[in-house]
């Protein structure tokens, strides 16, 4: 199967060295030149341009936001022009519901298939091939896929035919996991400002009453105050957090908490927290909690 990947950040790169590695004929490209240096040193081709990439059995995309993934498919050359009839593009990319209604309809228009694939997991996840991938399309489309989510990731769950489901998911599980940054950054704060040891707490929570993965990687984080270098930026988890509010504008959901979460990234980003890791927001509770000086 000749596949296509298209960009190369640190999630990209990583799943397009796994697609590399498991024998995959690979060609990649990314909007800033050079970055597929190290995929090519390990038996990929980089393209020069979109127009290279889209012409391939499946080409996958892994991009930050609703106007990278709709630009590298109503490019000139790009996927809606260049992806072969009956090809799949497959869109990994933390997207909105609607972008994904709208890449749905224009690969449809063009006779070509649309699958959403967005996956659950940091960078080092990404590397070791340990992401969760949620997919929705059409099922054959799916099937096709199959082997490649399976060099990508540990456990590949289907939600549906209509690919905005899965994205519909993903930013539903972005937004829990954002409140439980909030709420492990306001219990640490607490007990941290009563002077019990903020590691030893984390390591009590993460060994006992909350041992899902997230909390242990997060709470060690604002235990530590250490939020850089960023796995996942904070304007990607603000972004991910308007696109559920809009989810749930649209749906006639209220989602009071998302409110209190979308307050807490312009805060953050009001102070200069760009370049920081999303779990920087959990570290905000410990600064309101300061006595100034």
């Amino acid at each position: 199967m000749k596949i296509g990947f298209i960009g190369l950040g640190r999630m990209g790169s990583a799943m397009a060295a796994n697609l590399v590695k498991a024998g995959h004929d690979v060609t990649v490209f990314n909007r800033t030149a050079g970055k597929g240096r190290a995929l090519v040193e390990l038996g990929a081709r980089e393209a020069s341009t979109l127009g290279e990439v889209s012409r391939q059995d499946v080409v996958l995309s892994m991009l930050a936001d609703d106007a990278a993934a709709w630009g590298i498919a109503t490019a000139s050359d790009g996927l809606l022009a260049a992806l072969p009839p009956g090809a799949i593009h497959v869109s990994m990319s933390t997207i909105s519901v609607k972008m994904s209604r709208q890449l749905a309809a224009a690969h449809a228009q063009a006779g070509q298939r649309y699958v959403a694939g967005p996956v659950f997991g940091r960078p080092d996840a990404a590397l070791h091939a340990k992401l969760f991938i949620v997919t929705a399309g059409d099922p054959a489309a799916i099937a096709v896929c199959r082997p490649l989510f399976d060099v990508l990731g540990q456990k590949t769950f289907a939600v549906g035919e209509e690919p905005s489901a899965a994205n519909l998911v993903k930013l539903s599980g972005n937004f829990l996991m954002a409140c439980a940054i909030e709420s492990l950054g306001e219990a640490v704060a607490l007990v941290g400002k009563a002077g019990i040891d903020r590691r030893a707490y984390i390591e009590f929570l993460t060994s006992t009453l909350f041992t899902a993965p997230a909390y242990k990687t997060y709470g060690d984080l604002i235990a530590a105050q250490n939020f850089e270098p960023a796995a996942f930026a904070a304007p990607l988890g603000f972004k991910d957090i308007r696109l559920t509010l809009g989810a749930g504008e649209e749906l006639e959901v209220a989602m009071p908490f998302a409110g209190v979460l979308r307050d807490r990234f312009l805060r953050l980003m009001a102070q200069g927290g760009e370049s920081l890791d999303w779990s920087a927001i959990g570290g905000l509770a410990t600064q309101d909690a300061q006595r100034p000086r």
